[in-house]
């Protein structure tokens, strides 16, 4: 688990409440189990009636990965690239059937390699796993965009539990010294409307656009080294070609790295 992700959901639901107190609120009248079924439960409603539930039952894995978070070495893989060529230049390409038999290898790499073993065209590979990788951006962009509706949803729905509230309080003038704490009581649904978008729908469906990215630009590098081995390039040619996926920092970092 990403422990940046955690404490920082603290940081931010801290500092609100924090906040709320040093203006002299009290932390009981943040509590309201109406509004916040107004705001989640129209709001899992409204995401429910908006994708099909063969997405929205995946819900769960998608939300852990977006916790998590994802581990990804491109230096690592350039290096494993780079001990595939030796042993590709030295023993030939049918050498890498013996890699193909373990658990540990990526299966993305694993199906690039084994369409190479098989003697496949280049162009094939490149089409047959650049076509894997669309369907794969595909799917997080889906799952991203559970989020965002969510983020969407909430804060209207927030404003909604206010207008029902308050056309409960309108309708009970006769006591008009209950009207003010009615009145907040009411705001409190569109405060967990909008803090629950900023603070967790919208942030998570960002976060998952950026772990999409991350792995996009990891498997684009997969393919690009998977041609390499296929053509014979030589290994320090390679390295250097990947190296392209890399930043500045991560090049310079990785150059000390081989030089040791």
């Amino acid at each position: 688990m990403d422990l940046g992700i955690i404490i920082m959901l603290v940081v931010g639901f801290a500092s609100l409440v924090v906040a709320f107190l040093g203006e002299g609120g009290h932390l009981g009248s943040l509590g309201a189990w109406t509004a916040a079924m107004i705001v989640f439960g129209g709001t899992a409603g409204a995401v429910g009636v908006s994708f099909p539930m063969s997405l929205l039952k995946n819900i769960g894995k998608i939300l852990k990965v977006a916790i998590a978070g994802r581990h990804s070495n491109l230096k690592e893989i350039i290096l494993l690239f780079k001990e595939l060529s030796v042993k590709t230049r030295k023993n030939g390409l049918l050498s890498l059937e013996a890699e193909l038999n373990g658990d540990d290898m990526d299966p993305f790499i694993k199906k690039g390699l084994q369409m190479v073993v098989d003697g496949l065209e280049p162009s094939t590979i490149r089409d047959v796993l650049e076509t894997r990788l669309a369907n794969l951006e595909h799917r997080h962009k889906e799952g991203a965009e559970i989020f965002e509706s969510a983020g969407a949803f909430a804060p209207t729905l927030g404003i909604v539990g206010t207008v029902m509230g308050l056309v409960h309080v309108l309708g009970n003038l006769s006591e008009p010294d209950t009207l003010g704490p009615k009145i907040a009581a009411g705001f409190i649904a569109t405060l967990y409307g909008v803090a629950s978008a900023n603070l967790i729908f919208l942030p998570l469906a960002s976060r998952l656009k950026a772990l999409n990215k991350e792995e996009i630009l990891e498997k684009e590098m997969m393919i690009e080294a998977i041609l390499l081995i296929q053509e014979g390039a030589n290994p320090n040619t390679l390295v250097s070609k990947l190296e392209g996926f890399l930043t500045e920092s991560e090049i310079a970092e990785f150059s000390k790295e081989e030089g040791n």
